[in-house]
């Protein structure tokens, strides 16, 4: 039987930035969260990735599977990011490269064994947390370009009245006919694509009452400065600390759609 609360937070993409995912997990806890999910992808990007593993272990986080932590849980030779462009591809693999060799042996065993999808109940809701969708691991489900049929039969095929899900980095939900739920929660990695330093991370609510449900989309503020020079000291590329310091995304641009793509500065 699942298990059962009315408040929880969820988030996904950490990229390694511990700094991020320290304060998103106190912050979730002054919110009154009751459980605390993440949807994956640990690694890349950042600095230092296993710093992440001791935080989301105190914290009792419980984590899902995402493409990152499968490839280097699994000694794969690549990201499994999903990218088609040459440019996004090559700094996919820098990102990898690094965080697979800075990531211990035990923390790769721990993400080998993670589950791909987890399933509780929010109230009313049948939830289904996965990583892209509940189809594919590294599928990207976008707001501009993916319709509302297709979620539909998502919840049914899976038997969900929420799907919660990550992979894009940009968050965004929708209702669907039935009271019934898509919802990308964000990634604490990175900044979502609009400006901003901080990143979103989402708090889901809800009662055993019809249409009760609540998504609150949390901006996160952090100490991105420090992030950016414990990334410029790992000489990380400059594109991902100029990410971090401007809120602009600087590369995995050719991915976006056009509606998506014409939001950012790049």
């Amino acid at each position: 039987m699942s298990e059962r609360y009315t408040r929880i937070a969820v988030f996904g993409g950490v990229y390694s930035n511990h700094l991020a995912l320290e304060a998103t997990l106190q912050d979730a806890r002054q919110r009154g969260a009751e459980a605390i999910f993440c949807l994956g992808d640990l690694g890349a990007f950042g600095p230092h990735p296993d710093r992440v593993f001791p935080l989301l272990w105190e914290h009792g986080v419980q984590v899902v599977q995402g493409n990152y932590d499968h490839s280097i849980g699994n000694d794969l030779a690549d990201c499994q990011c999903g990218y088609t462009d040459p440019r996004d591809n090559y700094f996919a693999r820098l990102s990898y490269a690094y965080t697979y060799g800075k990531t211990s042996p035990q923390y790769k065993d721990w993400m080998k064994s993670l589950p791909q999808s987890l399933r509780i109940e929010l109230g009313r809701y049948r939830v289904l947390m996965v990583h892209g969708s509940p189809r594919k691991m590294n599928e990207f489900l976008w707001e501009s370009t993916t319709p509302t049929h297709f979620l539909v039969k998502l919840t049914r095929d899976y038997a969900a009245d929420l799907i919660l899900a990550t992979h894009t980095g940009i968050h965004w939900q929708r209702a669907l006919p039935g009271d019934r739920y898509f919802v990308n929660v964000g990634v604490i990695g990175r900044p979502a694509n609009d400006g901003r330093t901080n990143v979103w991370y989402t708090m889901l609510s809800a009662t055993s009452a019809p249409h009760s449900l609540q998504v609150e989309f949390i901006p996160l503020e952090y100490d991105y400065q420090r992030l950016a020079q414990e990334m410029a000291e790992e000489k990380l590329p400059v594109e991902f600390i100029e990410t971090i310091l401007t809120g602009w995304w600087t590369t995995c641009l050719e991915i976006l759609p056009g509606k998506e793509r014409r939001r950012g500065r790049y």
